[in-house]
């Protein structure tokens, strides 16, 4: 984008490390980010307190100025700052929103209603499937789904996002010049071509552990509500999920397993009074918007098996919970050599995954005509 007066100096006291009262207070004494820059010792101190005068008097990092200089010259990066009408309206009713915005992609989605999907980064075959499923059905209802890139639920949602109408944003922890992680190149790419990256952090920002806790309040920020898929109790999720009530947003959470660990974070929000989704169509009806008149992977066919074979026998032994192969020779009565053989047919099918601790899992119904790919 074009770098501009205005631009330079919202870039520039984005770097003062100011908290938003006193943005606020120094905006409201000067006109605008320039003139406030431009303040003498006096003036800022009429109507700030002196460690953020002093904020203001010193020097930003050149090489971090200069860094964004850069990668603002590609035409395709913009910044987006608190008097851009594109400023996302939601973030200005948090406490401490961010003075400018590294974004990249579609402007129209950041005033499109929005869903953040988050996760575990460790989620089983079935969590990944309906974060999937989840996010294709609320993206082709015309939903951004918001999430933030990371392995498992998170890239799961945004894969499923891509291709429907409200498609996707992702909100990442570094710098929007870096990638993290790295395996998600491609999906970086792909978010930024047909969705789009936001980020509050400055070009060459590498993936500092405190900046992902530090975003999740922008996850939830951005959304109408949040949907927490699979989490443990230590998930950074369930923060994400407090965040999302502290402001007034929605939590919902899919039920699992009581023998998952990754069901615990939800169940535990479900106590707190979090709303128990099963479907896309529940996170509709409660946002209050139509579902779009194309198919749902809830009423997706699944190929019929024959009921006599191994494959159906070990289908009905499993249920849904993940389940070891002792118990499945158990149930089925089959033998260890034809149990694997029709695991692995089932696996191929993309009817069970194999999970942690030598256990298999079904997992959701297969979408006629999809090809399942790994997030």
């Amino acid at each position: 984008m074009p770098i501009d007066e205005r631009i330079e100096a919202w870039a520039t006291l984005s770097l003062k490390g100011l908290p938003s009262a006193a943005l606020i207070a120094v905006l409201r004494a000067f006109d605008g980010p320039a003139a406030a820059l431009a303040g003498s010792r006096a003036k800022l101190a009429a109507c700030l307190p002196p460690a953020a005068v002093e904020r203001m008097l010193a020097p930003v990092p050149a090489a971090t100025l200069e860094a964004i200089r850069q990668w603002l010259r590609d035409p395709r990066h913009e910044l987006i700052a608190w008097d851009d009408p594109d400023y996302p309206r939601a973030l200005l009713d948090l406490a401490d929103a961010p003075v400018a915005l590294y974004f990249v992609g579609r402007r129209a989605l950041l005033g499109r209603p929005a869903l953040a999907v988050v996760g575990s980064r460790h989620a089983t075959p079935q969590g990944m499937d309906n974060a999937d499923a989840f996010a294709r059905a609320l993206s082709a209802a015309g939903v951004t789904i918001v999430s933030g890139l990371a392995l498992g639920i998170d890239a799961a949602a945004h894969r499923g996002a891509l291709d429907g109408e409200g498609s996707t944003i992702a909100v990442i922890g570094t710098g929007p010049d870096r990638v993290y992680p790295a395996r998600h190149r491609e999906l970086a790419h792909a978010v930024a071509e047909r969705g789009a990256i936001v980020s509050e952090f400055p070009p060459g920002t590498p993936p500092r552990k405190e900046n992902f806790p530090q975003r999740n309040r922008l996850l939830s920020g951005l959304a109408r509500g949040v949907l927490v898929v699979e989490a443990t109790l230590s998930s950074g999720s369930l923060i994400t999920a407090r965040l999302a009530g502290e402001q007034g947003r929605d939590v919902f959470a899919i039920p699992g397993s009581i023998h998952s660990p990754f069901s615990k974070g939800p169940h535990k929000l479900i106590r707190e009074g979090a709303k128990l989704v099963e479907t896309a169509q529940d996170v509709l009806e409660d946002l209050g918007i139509a579902a779009r008149a194309t198919p749902s992977d809830a009423a997706a066919r699944e190929d019929a098996l024959d009921e006599s074979s191994p494959q159906a026998a070990i289908l009905r032994a499993m249920a849904h919970d993940p389940v070891d192969l002792d118990q499945l020779i158990a149930r089925t009565g089959l033998s260890a050599q034809r149990l694997a053989a029709a695991l692995t047919a089932l696996e191929l099918d993309g009817r069970v995954a194999a999970v942690p601790g030598g256990r298999w899992q079904r997992r959701g119904a297969r979408r006629a005509g999809a090809t399942r790919t790994r997030a």
